[in-house]
């Protein structure tokens, strides 16, 4: 069970969140950065030790996830960010829960871009390309610039709005 203060504090961070990403294409530090810290207070506040222990596991697991998907320029710091915040609020088990539904919603999603786009065929090209590289230890961005979501032709979309959208679901 999620405490009533996690569940208000976790939506209105994810909300503002997702209201930034689709705007200005951006997750503010000065939203992420201070939410990571009240989720370690709240969780402290709430559950003691064991709220600190669920809020360091939660950024941890939601670090090694999204780190790397930031390494190889897939994600956005502030997606990363975001994602800690959440970890920091909910902890490891209910983060991975969250991350789940994330990823399935952003591959809805990112099908429907694609095809909106006129661009499913070469962004399945893409994938295949990026499993490839990635089974070889490779960067996919470094053979292919456009795979940098920093690259003005790459085929993006706001993923705090998917972040918020699956922490809602969760917490429903």
């Amino acid at each position: 069970m999620i405490a009533t203060e996690i569940r208000w504090a976790l939506a209105a961070l994810v909300i503002l969140a997702a209201v930034f990403d689709w705007s200005r294409r951006r997750i503010p530090d000065w939203l992420t950065l201070p939410s990571v810290a009240a989720g370690f207070a709240l969780q402290i506040w709430l559950g003691g030790f064991e709220g600190l222990k669920a809020a360091a596991g939660g950024i941890a697991v939601a670090l090694a996830i999204y780190v790397p998907l930031f390494a190889i320029r897939a994600m956005g710091g502030g997606d990363v960010k975001l994602m800690a915040a959440v970890g920091a609020f909910l902890g490891p088990m209910n983060w991975l829960l969250v991350f789940l539904v994330t990823s399935l919603l952003g591959g809805v999603a990112a099908l429907a871009l694609a095809i909106g786009r006129g661009r499913l065929g070469g962004t399945l090209r893409n994938v295949g390309f990026i499993v490839a590289e990635l089974a070889q230890g490779r960067a996919p961005h470094l053979k292919r610039e456009r795979l940098d979501i920093r690259h003005p032709d790459a085929l993006t979309m706001p993923h705090g709005v998917v972040i918020a959208a699956a922490t809602l679901l969760f917490l429903r």
